[in-house]
């Protein structure tokens, strides 16, 4: 790309001072006819480099560790613990000890820092991975691919294949990849908005024809200037929205052409911009919630170790003066113990694996979708996916995408289908009087026996010229597929296997002189060539319903062989009358009712170009407008393509249902083959309703919203009409999944809550717009999108119900046991908490993140964004255990020598007997918390804790690690984790104990929800309940505009009913329904006011087009 040394790009007149065209394209050095040969690849990307930007760096795992190491929390307690190994080292080695006292003292500091390193080792350890999953994820957005002209034939080569000297061919919906020179095309348009901050679409010419149109424009804009300086009087002002530069970053709004890569990788320009602008990613809505959440329990937990810091630091000082005769090293021992006590509080309560669980859901979801073929590009999509309410969907991904022609009308009479024997059926409708007598069917293998060769010649120009589609090998199997527009490819495909010319030797011959790409607007496609006898023609494919009311005549095909004599112009034709304009219509209504796709291919013949009487547009082409060239056609051909549904389709659309999320379809097709699809898939059933997108965006709001609840499919809608039905389902509160595979869909994407693109026939436009990819272009991933949208907001449920409950046991155990004067040791000591720190933090967080989505999450409702982190079951679950475990650790540290029968008789065997209740207590409540992770694993009320555990071997591995390294603690952990070993009696005991939690937790699931949630609302444990209704008012009540706001100023009777309703135990219940009296008093009023002033309800919306209906058929 021509630049400034600020990477500003410069205008034409750089280019001509550089040599024009050519010059610029010098170092590419490349025939633009045949584009690179391979043997040159090499080269050019040791010389001008690769397109590829430099990965992005990431952490390596010492990064990660010494970021953990710095946290300041962490190093508070390394310095602690440093200091407790020096003055244990100073009690065991520099003082004289009594006879028989190992010396120990130095192992309690060892002990937590080997504790600290492996919770730095496994959280750092975490955090890589994370990394690593992501860097795998970013790759794969980059998975894209190009089509090139390379050894004088098209191929499609991988993005960053792409080298200087390239000549890549353009289609609609194209991201630009590389810096170049555009040089030929036809109307080509590129929206640089994203590039260089240009809102209008720019129009692209060769160099030539840029300077052929400044210096028309400047001709007559200043006479006396010389030609050829313009740039310097006017700049580009003389070429407006017009040059011969493509630019990366910008996408092909419309047309067709190529251009020559000049520069590629971070010498481009949207390369120099991707690398300014990188940048670590941005946390989702989720992870900030959890953010916040995570700061306010550490500023609760910093407050509960200051005050527990402070009070055991007064009763220290008491000590001390009851007893000043304790050494300097004693003293300075006891301080340091109750330092450390508080600061491992701090790091219990701190819960940093609340962010971390969220992140490790999401980059595990991430990679399991990516194998679902699920790409996701915006990882807050995974989130929003568990509130989805309504899925607009294409055609595209419930059907196959394998077209084929399976049956057609040559002109109107000859009837064609494919095995004419199996599907006698298509060849023609019931009706064979009037002007359907002429019908006749024939086998689509033997249409050569009834065609001229002109006509065979005809029609095969017209597949194959007016198409982007190509052949290329298949690089898995080595045979040759076709390439490009589905539709295109069914149309070549059917013209080979009638054995006609080579689509490419006709399509190399051809002298287009105007290409008409397919725009959204207008629909059809269409070129003009020019023909050996120095006519023109014009082919153009598209809509069967629209082109064919633009043709005055169609071509004739007779049963008879001998009938078919060419008429003038190669081609025997006649005109369309009423009684033919019926046939037509019939045709179309036939084979849609089918559910096969109708295109039209019809022709014009000019005798000149451009035509007499046609004013060419002044933009750098001299191009007829389109309306100028639709009019008057003939008829060649309606094809009736078959796009059959994908298998499964049927029973996603039922999951979907039962998961509480409404399906809607939206496609370009006509109303009938639309309707056909959509009651196969079971979209659309008896009361539904179906409008075409041109009627439908005529309709005022109100209306809009009263037929929301029964709009279910929005036929022969534009990209437009989808945008607005999007529109309004947001008004009304709905969470909205759309897919689209159009450039000219990307303002829906990006207007809906989560936009989903197809990956094998969407553009690079609709990619960049949303949220995720849909590899397969399979509507069963989407129901695999919910399905983990809602496991990744469940997987932070549960590691949220599972910390939550383990801090408030391990941080109020720990306070009220050391603020006792008589109790000299806290029930759980820092190396003890450190080890249940690592079970709730790092390995919970990695446990619990690792449930696999399972078709059970389809069996609710979608959750609502406002809904709060924590639900009632959750709350329930956190106080239920969170009280039976301080209770029953309690009593045990306090009386469990009395409980367990323990005598003793000087101090030494007291010593005993408090190390063994003290390691009682220490595995009842790991155990405890091993049993609780399985509780955790279910948010619902079901009892089965263990369905799905087998799945998860993450889960098995992590808990079979906790529990092997429990009872190595308790058996070999002596001085360093401050326990002793344990008769049967006591490991029974402390099992049982812990085992406990597992049938406490089915208890608390059966405990009535409704009692329990006006409890956390009063302890504001839970925001009040917010009754929202399903559906719009207007919906439920069916009134119009002006009834609207009628009720709305008669609210004041509402308020006084509400006044009386809130007494009642009903209200404010998240379940709470309506009252069902209110809409019959309403519907009351409404009568009287219907006999007294003659208003009248909104009619029934299917009345808007009762052809279109289900109820009125």
């Amino acid at each position: 790309m021509i630049t400034s040394p600020a990477g500003e790009p410069q205008g034409l007149q750089s280019t001509v001072t550089l040599g024009g065209g050519s010059g610029v394209g010098l170092p590419a050095a490349v025939q633009s006819s045949e584009g690179v040969y391979r043997t040159s690849i090499e080269d050019r990307q040791r010389i001008f480099g690769q397109n590829i930007l430099p990965r992005r760096p990431i952490r390596s795992l010492l990064q990660s560790m010494w970021l953990s190491v710095k946290d300041k929390v962490l190093v508070l307690l390394s310095i602690c613990a440093i200091v407790s190994l020096a003055l244990g080292l100073f009690q065991d080695f520099g003082t004289t000890r009594p006879q028989g006292e190992p010396p120990v003292d130095w192992v309690e500091g060892v002990t937590i820092i080997v504790a600290i390193l492996i919770v730095v080792c496994v959280g750092s350890l975490n955090d890589w991975q994370k990394e690593k999953q992501f860097e795998a994820l970013n790759e794969k957005r980059e998975d894209r691919f190009v089509k090139v002209l390379r050894d004088g034939r098209e191929q499609l080569i991988h993005v960053h294949n792409v080298v200087v000297g390239d000549i890549v061919l353009l289609e609609p919906g194209n991201v630009i990849p590389c810096d170049g020179v555009f040089l030929s095309g036809h109307n080509v348009r590129c929206d640089e908005s994203s590039a260089t901050g240009e809102s209008d679409a720019i129009k692209k010419l060769s160099y030539q024809e840029c300077i052929a149109l400044r210096d028309r424009r400047l001709a007559k804009v200043d006479p006396d200037s010389p030609v050829g300086d313009g740039e310097s009087t006017s700049g580009l002002d003389l070429l407006g929205h017009t040059d011969c530069f493509v630019v990366s970053g910008s996408k092909v709004v419309e047309g067709v052409g190529s251009y020559l890569v000049i520069s590629v990788g971070t010498k481009s320009f949207n390369g120099r911009i991707m690398m300014a602008l990188r940048r670590d990613s941005e946390n989702t809505p989720l992870q900030l919630k959890l953010n916040d959440l995570a700061e306010l329990i550490a500023k609760a937990g910093i407050i509960v170790g200051v005050f527990l810091f402070v009070s055991l630091l007064i009763r220290f000082f008491v000590e001390l003066a009851k007893n000043p005769q304790r050494t300097s090293s004693e003293k300075g021992v006891l301080f340091v113990q109750i330092l450390i006590i508080a600061v491992t509080v701090v790091v219990v309560a701190v819960p940093e694996g609340l962010p971390l669980a969220a992140t490790l859901a999401l980059a595990f979801a991430t990679n399991r979708m990516t194998k679902a073929n699920l790409l996701v590009r915006v990882l807050g999509s995974c989130e929003t996916m568990a509130n989805v309410s309504v899925i607009c969907t294409d055609k595209g991904t419930l059907t196959q995408n394998e077209m084929t022609v399976v049956a057609g009308s040559i002109g109107i009479h000859a009837k064609f289908v494919r095995k004419l024997d199996e599907n006698s059926a298509r060849a023609s409708s019931e009706d064979t009087s009037g002007p359907n007598a002429r019908d006749f069917a024939i086998d689509l293998s033997d249409l050569n026996k009834i065609f001229t060769p002109q006509l065979a010649e005809l029609l095969n120009a017209s597949i194959a010229v007016n198409s982007t589609a190509f052949e290329d090998v298949d690089p898995e199997s080595g045979m040759p597929v076709f390439v490009g527009s589905k539709t295109e490819t069914a149309l070549l495909k059917f013209a080979k296997d009638l054995g006609w010319a080579n689509y490419k030797d006709i399509r190399d011959a051809a002298n287009v002189v105007q290409m008409i790409p397919f725009s959204s607007d207008r629909k059809p496609m269409g070129c003009v060539v020019r023909l050996p006898d120095g006519n023109y023609r014009l082919f153009i494919k598209g809509a069967s319903e629209i082109l064919s009311r633009k043709c005055t005549r169609h071509v004739v095909v007779h049963r008879d062989e001998a009938n078919n004599v060419p008429g003038g112009s190669g081609v025997q034709t006649a005109p369309i009358g009423e009684l033919e304009e019926d046939n037509i219509q019939r045709t179309i209504t036939f084979y849609a009712s089918q559910t096969l796709r109708t295109i039209a291919l019809c022709y014009r013949d000019f005798r000149s170009w451009p035509p007499n009487g046609v004013q060419l547009r002044d933009d750098g082409e001299p191009e007829v407008e389109y309306d100028d060239l639709t009019t008057d056609l003939t008829l060649l051909c309606i094809t009736g393509i078959e796009n059959p549904l994908r298998e499964g389709v049927r029973e996603a659309v039922a999951k979907c249902k039962n998961a509480g999320v409404r399906v809607m379809m939206c496609t370009g097709d006509n109303p009938l083959t639309a309707q056909s699809i959509a009651q196969q898939c079971n979209i659309f059933t008896d009361g539904d309703i179906i409008m075409e997108g041109p009627k439908f965006r005529i309709l005022s709001p109100d209306v809009m919203k009263a037929i929301a609840p029964r709009l279910q499919v929005l036929a022969r809608s534009s990209p437009e009409d989808k945008r607005i039905l999007v529109e309004m389902l947001k008004e009304r509160g709905d969470i909205i999944g759309v897919t689209g595979d159009g450039t000219d869909d990307g303002p829906a994407l990006k207007t809906a809550h989560i936009g989903f693109s197809m990956g094998v026939t969407g553009t690079e436009v609709a990619k960049e717009a949303s949220d995720i990819i849909l590899m397969d272009d399979n509507f069963s991933s989407i129901v695999s999108a919910i399905m983990w949208g809602r496991c990744v907001n469940d997987a932070v449920r549960k590691f949220l119900q599972f910390q939550i409950n383990t801090n408030i046991t391990a941080v109020l155990i720990t306070l009220v046991t050391a603020l006792p004067a008589a109790s000299k040791h806290t029930a759980l000591s820092a190396v003890q908490l450190l080890w249940i720190y690592l079970i709730m933090d790092a390995f919970a967080a990695l446990a619990l993140a690792t449930d696999p989505a399972s078709e059970a999450l389809l069996d609710r409702k979608p959750d609502r964004k406002t809904d709060p982190l924590f639900t009632v079951n959750m709350i329930k679950q956190i106080v239920g255990q969170s009280t039976y475990l301080i209770i029953v650790i309690l009593i045990f540290h306090f009386l469990g020598l009395k409980i367990l029968g323990l005598h003793f008789d000087n101090s030494t065997e007291q010593k005993h007997q408090n190390a063994v209740v003290q390691t009682l207590v220490f595995n009842a409540f790991v155990f405890a918390q091993i049993w609780n992770s399985f509780n955790s694993r279910r948010l619902d009320r079901k009892l089965n804790v263990f369905e799905g555990v087998t799945k998860n071997w993450c889960f098995i591995a992590i808990t079979s690690i906790e529990v092997f390294a429990q009872i190595l603690i308790c058996l070999v952990g002596g001085a360093a984790f401050q326990v002793t070993r344990m008769g049967g009696k006591e490991w029974a005991i402390s099992l049982a104990l812990g085992f406990v939690a597992l049938p406490l937790g089915a208890l608390i699931r059966l405990i009535p929800n409704e009692p329990c949630e006006r409890i956390f609302v009063m302890l504001r444990l839970l925001p009040k309940p917010e009754v929202q209704p399903t559906m719009s008012p207007d919906v439920e009540l069916g009134l119009g505009s002006a009834l609207n706001r009628m009720r709305d100023n008669l609210g004041i009777f509402s308020k006084l009913r509400g006044c009386r309703m809130r007494g009642s135990s009903f209200v404010g219940s998240r379940s709470a329904a309506p009252d069902p009296d209110g809409p019959h008093i309403v519907s009351a009023v409404l009568a009287i006011l219907e006999v007294v002033s003659d208003w009248r309800k909104t009619p029934d919306p299917a009345g808007f087009d009762p052809s279109k209906s289900s109820t009125a058929v």
